[in-house]
């Protein structure tokens, strides 16, 4: 009786989701320069309905290993931010072994190109872009963000929100453990140590690093702990009053917490727009 009660609620909850927002699927982000063929990744956005006002956008890249996800898994994240006011945008990026860390970063900074120009057609603000990855999300949103390589305009993003993001410090991981075929990380990371520096987020942190929000899982594994606890420590110089958010979770569950539309992180992630929205 208590599964069937919980099972009614949750059903009850994704029908009032539903009706407070609009999804728009399938629309491509790439220039037409870049698409190749089938296989063109593609973006889902979530819609407030009835907004009077221009509404705050969050980006929500997936995790995965690098090599799996699909942004159709968090449909449910996405209705839950924009029963809330958010506009919610959801892009698949090319997988490892199709693509490595360098391809996918392109294509995430692609997305916010992409946001940017078209934040007027779905009622969105463009001076309110913020952007969230969980795990190699978290790690592809903060290198499209943060390595000027990729050519987002530091004043671009309002703030980037890391959920259990691995990969923070690829370069001191891939050193103590090499990338084998395991994941596919030799497809992703490469055997150049040049290239795992250049795909670490923690060394481009500097003053134009856009306010970050961080969350760790207390379960998660010991490599996310480590490079989110190195991350914090070069980011401490320039942005000292960030103190991450611990939550008695494994790592899974940091991501599928967004599915319950009861969530504390809602109303936390959402002060943290309104206190860094422009």
């Amino acid at each position: 009786m208590r599964y069937l009660l919980c099972f009614l609620v949750l059903v009850l909850s994704i029908s009032l989701v539903s009706c407070r927002s609009k999804k728009i699927k399938d629309k491509s982000y790439l220039p037409s320069s870049v698409i190749n063929g089938d296989n063109e990744p593609k973006l889902n956005i979530f819609v407030p309905r009835n907004t009077k006002v221009a509404a705050p956008i969050l980006i929500f890249v997936h995790g995965g290993y690098w090599n799996s996800g699909r942004k159709g898994t968090y449909d449910l994240l996405g209705r839950n931010f924009a029963s809330r006011g958010i506009v919610t945008v959801i892009p698949d990026y090319t997988l490892s072994p199709a693509a490595n860390y360098d391809e996918m970063t392109k294509q995430i900074a692609a997305v916010i190109k992409w946001v940017k120009v078209n934040a007027g057609q779905y009622n969105g603000n463009p001076k309110q872009i913020f952007i969230t990855g969980h795990s190699a999300g978290g790690h592809l949103a903060a290198l499209a963000v943060m390595n000027p390589k990729y050519g987002t305009d530091p004043t671009t993003i309002a703030g980037l929100i890391l959920n259990d993001a691995a990969g923070l410090d690829m370069n001191n991981y891939l050193k103590e453990y090499p990338p084998t075929t395991d994941h596919d990380y030799l497809a992703t990371w490469t055997n150049n140590p040049e290239n795992w520096k250049d795909a670490s987020p923690i060394y481009f942190i500097d003053k134009n690093t856009p306010p970050i929000l961080m969350y760790v899982g207390e379960k998660t594994y010991p490599s996310i702990k480590d490079s989110n606890s190195a991350f914090l420590k070069a980011l401490h110089p320039f942005q000292p009053e960030v103190s991450p958010i611990f939550l008695n979770k494994k790592h899974v569950p940091m991501a599928t917490q967004y599915f319950w539309p009861w969530s504390d992180r809602f109303d936390e992630v959402i002060n943290f727009m309104k206190l860094h929205s422009k």
